[in-house]
């Protein structure tokens, strides 16, 4: 059993130009990612024909013309609004925001590293696109933030993806994850001024997310918004499926983050298991399925005591963090059966990330036992535990303003949560520029554990992961950029030069004629399908892209490896 899976993380910007009163975010968006492209690489397209966003993981398809045109995410726009990364990954406008989209990784500790870096590529962006003259002589800066909502009825997500097997029921996939996502919030919420969409009620809640969380499943991403996202669109072999996950929170902090992932993964491993380890998974999806769990997810982001009692459906009550420790025992007794166990009695855990991550599950559900067990004064002091669990530092910081607003030993009636010098600091800690950000200050001052440093981000802003195709798609737009005409996540597509287009083809192919034997001509598009993830790693097309002359000759002699 390994945390170790193919997964990434997608991450939408508030965008805004502090002080023009006109500025339109879509403009912004525009300007923003037409920053971070360069000259050589901007005429790169992305290649919608793999994408299907009306397959349902129920086995259903959406008629198109029932869909709303925001669904239909395979439909190129006019402009220009697709930047292949140095890292590998992705940087489009997503409707009104600014997305960056991380490269394939193998493990969350990687996976943190991509989603941060991307605050960095993000930034650099912005500046550049201030730098223009449009911008810069208005004296108005664009300015980002890493959040979820504006605190007026709109949000944006940050979304996560799984590769995992096909083979399990998505009812046991949906009833599981569902569980998690509800419950999760109690360690991986990043903390929120203000209650319901928008902020009609003053007060401090987990998650920035929950409140625009309507349903419990369905395909859409952008109204009525569900818990399990079903949108089948793998990116990969017909033998798997990813998981899309719209509900979590834009984290700052490194272990919320790494928690999400990993433990998610976990749980992936456990469904994709538990059966041949002989373990009732009918029996604890039962035993976790909520009677209705759209309101438990409010509930749980809304309760600071962290005890809510949370209906069942099958009668009785439980509560999150009592949730948590079901989901975790569960993943302990499939690992035992699988693994085998230690001197220790712990499962025999298959590397050092899955050892990490059961560890730091462990010590998140800890830290909120203390927390639960805490007045607000003793929590103010729990020092440790808000170096990890991000919304109980946010809530530290701005239940400090809130006591000085509202009077020295105000009681808990007396809240001032309405005051909108909570709601600033509460963005000033999603901004991205460090001399705007409240978080960035706390970060420098080591009340933030840190488990990725400076130089890992810069490194993984410059380069792709090795062991996922994001390598190769990074090496061929760095290498030969003019040859590139478009990509996808599982696609390279290349145009064959037309100078000597006859001997490449030869060479490629092995066949005199290959011409004929191909149909491909000088000046033709030719595709190379990188379905599998795992395939194109560093390892194994490195030594191609050195020696090729060009584009079309290197993926040419990699898919000639495949027939």
């Amino acid at each position: 059993m390994s945390v170790r899976r193919v997964m990434g993380t997608e991450t939408e910007y508030a965008v805004s130009q502090p002080g023009e009163a006109y500025g339109q975010p879509v403009r912004l968006s525009f300007t923003v990612v037409g920053a971070a492209a360069d000259d050589a690489t901007r005429h790169i397209r992305w290649d919608y024909r793999q994408e299907d966003p009306v397959n349902d993981a129920r086995g259903t398809r959406l008629d198109r013309a029932s869909a709303r045109p925001e669904m239909l995410t395979d439909s190129p726009q006019l402009n220009i609004t697709n930047v292949i990364a140095p890292n590998g990954g992705r940087i489009y406008v997503d409707h009104a925001h600014p997305e960056y989209s991380a490269p394939e990784t193998t493990d969350p500790f990687e996976a943190l590293a991509y989603d941060h870096a991307g605050d960095r590529l993000m930034l650099a962006a912005a500046r550049a696109a201030s730098a223009q003259p449009q911008i810069r002589d208005t004296g108005r800066p664009i300015v980002l933030h890493r959040n979820n909502v504006d605190g007026k009825g709109a949000s944006w997500g940050t979304h996560e993806n799984y590769m995992m097997a096909r083979a399990v029921p998505f009812t046991d996939v949906s009833a599981l994850m569902t569980a998690h996502f509800i419950s999760r919030q109690i360690w991986a919420g990043s903390g929120r001024v203000g209650l319901g969409e928008h902020s009609e009620t003053a007060g401090f809640q987990l998650s920035q997310r929950a409140d625009y969380i309507h349903a419990r499943i369905g395909l859409q991403t952008t109204f009525d918004r569900p818990i399990i996202n079903t949108r089948d669109e793998s990116h990969s072999t017909s033998d798997k499926r990813r998981l899309h996950v719209i509900v979590g929170d834009a984290n700052r902090m490194d272990v919320p983050q790494v928690l999400k992932l990993g433990v998610t993964s976990m749980l992936l491993w456990t469904l994709e298991h538990a059966r041949d380890a002989g373990y009732d998974l009918d029996a604890l999806l039962g035993r976790l399925q909520l009677a209705d769990p759209v309101e438990a997810m409010h509930i749980v982001s809304h309760d600071l005591s962290l005890a809510a009692a949370l209906p069942l459906e099958t009668g009785g009550e439980t509560n999150a963090w009592l949730m948590q420790i079901e989901l975790r025992r569960a993943v302990y007794e499939v690992a035992a059966s699988i693994l085998g166990t230690d001197t220790k009695g712990e499962p025999a855990w298959e590397d050092r990330q899955t050892r990490n991550v059961m560890a730091m599950w462990g010590q998140a559900l800890a830290d909120v036992a203390a927390i639960r067990h805490a007045d607000d004064d003793t929590r103010l002091t729990l020092r440790a535990e808000a170096g990890r669990i991000e919304w109980l530092l946010k809530w530290q910081l701005l239940e400090k303003l809130r006591r000085k607003i509202a009077g020295a030993g105000a009681g808990a009636g007396d809240t001032g949560w309405g005051d909108p010098r909570l709601a600033a600091v509460d963005l000033s800690w999603a901004a991205l520029d460090p001399a705007a950000s409240v978080f960035a200050k706390l970060e420098k001052a080591g009340r933030v554990e840190r488990l990725v440093d400076d130089d890992r981000l810069a490194a993984a802003a410059s380069e792709p992961p090795s062991d996922t195709r994001a390598w190769l798609r990074a090496a061929i737009v760095r290498a030969f950029p003019s040859d590139v005409v478009a990509a996808s996540w599982s696609h390279l597509t290349v145009r064959v030069p037309r100078e000597d287009g006859q001997d490449l083809l030869a060479d490629t192919y092995g066949n005199s004629s290959a011409a004929e034997a191909t149909s491909v001509r000088p000046g033709d598009l030719v595709s190379l399908d990188m379905s599998d993830p795992l395939a194109f790693r560093r390892e194994n097309v490195e030594s191609v892209v050195a020696r090729a002359a060009n584009a079309a000759e290197a993926i040419g002699e990699l898919a000639a490896r495949g027939r």
